[in-house]
């Protein structure tokens, strides 16, 4: 159905003249005639009875209206649901307990009336594709192929370096140190089952692995982060790696510890991943909030892999 000429229809019935209506809709007498002229014949009914004083809705133009007006309306929420700044700034996180999501929870308290759409997609590649597509407005990320190799309407920005902690029962030898230092985890299993291979955080710590000679065992199966928390409580022998503002909650009983590592300080690299042409009003805003942050970077050397982009200051 031709919603112009459903509109039309609406506006003639309002003014209850044609004259007025086409006023209304900056047309011509002829062409307000000639469309609602059309939209009888597709309904096969008379819409409307010309008199000297103007047009008045015939039983079925009465019988109508408020199916018409209730098209014109969803034709309105279609388009708002795409508008940009109508719509919600649509987001990708690593993950709903990691350092992002709480950036992007700091970014809604701090702008209540940007309204968020918080997505979880597997990793990197697929979240710089959705955001290339048009898919999604932004991702949280670590961006294994920073300049270059990003498509070019694709842009990044290097947001917060996480330092890392390990993770021991109280039975481990670690469980009383106030820090490890990245060398004196060889020989140790670190084990990640969720880490899984192509991934931007399984490059990270493979490389991190690779730098300091140290065991991250992958295998599975992956039950998530509560069992895994449960087989480090009871172990001397297993540790695990997270994010320093990974909320982890436990048992009681568990007695978990969570450490500083040092020598050098092993930071998560997350940047921010958008669509250059993307005009959402929210997007420039979270960009905005998120260049002010100016997260205070620890003291002390710091370990990234070689294709990490960072928030370090040129030398």
């Amino acid at each position: 159905m031709d919603l112009n000429a459903v509109r039309t229809f609406v506006a003639v019935a309002e003014t209850g003249q044609f004259q007025k209506a086409a006023v209304d809709l900056s047309l011509t007498q002829q062409a307000v005639s000639k469309r609602v002229g059309a939209l009888e014949a597709e309904l096969g009914v008379r819409l409307f009875t010309r008199t000297a004083r103007g047009a008045g809705l015939t039983i079925d133009g009465q019988a109508f209206l408020p199916h018409a007006r209730a098209l014109l309306r969803a034709e309105e929420r279609a388009a708002a649901s795409v508008r940009p700044g109508s719509r919600a700034l649509r987001v990708d996180v690593i993950g709903r307990r990691v350092a992002p999501a709480g950036l992007l929870r700091a970014f809604h308290r701090a702008h209540p009336g940007t309204a968020l759409d918080v997505v979880t997609l597997f990793d990197a590649d697929e979240a710089v594709a959705a955001v290339h597509s048009g898919a999604i407005d932004a991702a949280f990320r670590a961006v294994t192929m920073p300049g270059r190799q990003l498509p070019d309407d694709v842009r990044s920005v290097p947001v917060f370096d996480e330092p890392l902690q390990l993770c021991v029962g109280p039975a481990h030898e670690f469980a009383t140190a106030p820090s490890v230092a990245l060398p004196d985890l060889t020989g140790h299993r670190i084990w990640m089952p969720g880490n899984a291979p192509g991934t931007e955080w399984g490059a990270y710590y493979d490389d991190l692995a690779a730098a300091f000679g140290l065991t991250v065992d992958t295998i599975g199966p992956n039950f998530g982060v509560e069992a895994l928390l449960d087989a480090i409580a009871d172990s001397t022998t297993l540790v695990s790696i997270f994010g320093e503002r990974t909320p982890l909650v436990w048992p009681a009983g568990h007695d978990l510890r969570r450490i500083p590592l040092r020598d050098p300080i092993p930071v998560y690299p997350h940047s921010l991943v958008w669509r250059a042409d993307n005009p959402h009003p929210g997007l420039a805003a979270l960009r905005d909030h998120l260049a002010g942050l100016h997260p205070k970077r620890p003291d002390g050397e710091l370990w990234l892999p070689s294709w990490a982009e960072s928030t370090a200051p040129p030398e």
